[in-house]
């Protein structure tokens, strides 16, 4: 599993959402925007993303996932 793989799969369960994939090795970093983050906390908006993820966490494709999930508008601000 590579970068391009993940972001394909993140793309495919949240089209409305842009996202970034860095690293590789079974280790890596997402960066997900998007509107439908709004309201939730920043546990859910992992919980979000593992979702996606948790089987190929599981099967050993990746390792380790860190993230950073906003909303539009939080991302415009930072």
């Amino acid at each position: 599993m590579n970068s391009v793989e993940i972001k394909e799969l993140l793309i495919a369960a949240l089209p409305e959402c842009d996202f970034s994939v860095e690293g590789g090795d079974g280790k890596y970093f997402v960066t997900a925007i998007g509107d439908v983050f709004e309201g939730l906390n920043s546990v859910q908006r992992q919980q979000a993303i593992y979702r996606i993820l948790n089987d190929y966490i599981s099967n050993g494709a990746i390792h380790a996932v860190s993230m950073l999930v906003q909303t539009k508008s939080e991302s415009v601000h930072s």
